[in-house]
């Protein structure tokens, strides 16, 4: 499972707004919908993000496993 919850840290760290991600990345509204329920996105968007926040993809996103036992440890 993907988490951007690093992402959306970084954008209250610059004093931004998703929207102002979208002008900056060049990303649609539907991209952010997608990244705030955390599905996945390609590449080339993860990396306009980052161009955009001059920063790595590590920075906006991490792999968070998926729980396997079920009982929300």
């Amino acid at each position: 499972m993907i988490s951007y919850k690093k992402l959306w840290h970084l954008l209250l760290d610059k004093d931004l707004k998703k929207k102002d991600l979208v002008t900056m990345a060049g990303v649609s509204t539907y991209t952010i919908s997608k990244l705030n329920r955390g599905d996945n996105v390609t590449t080339d968007v993860l990396q306009r993000i980052c161009k955009a926040l001059k920063c790595d993809i590590a920075d906006i996103m991490e792999i968070v496993p998926d729980n396997i036992d079920g009982e929300g440890k």
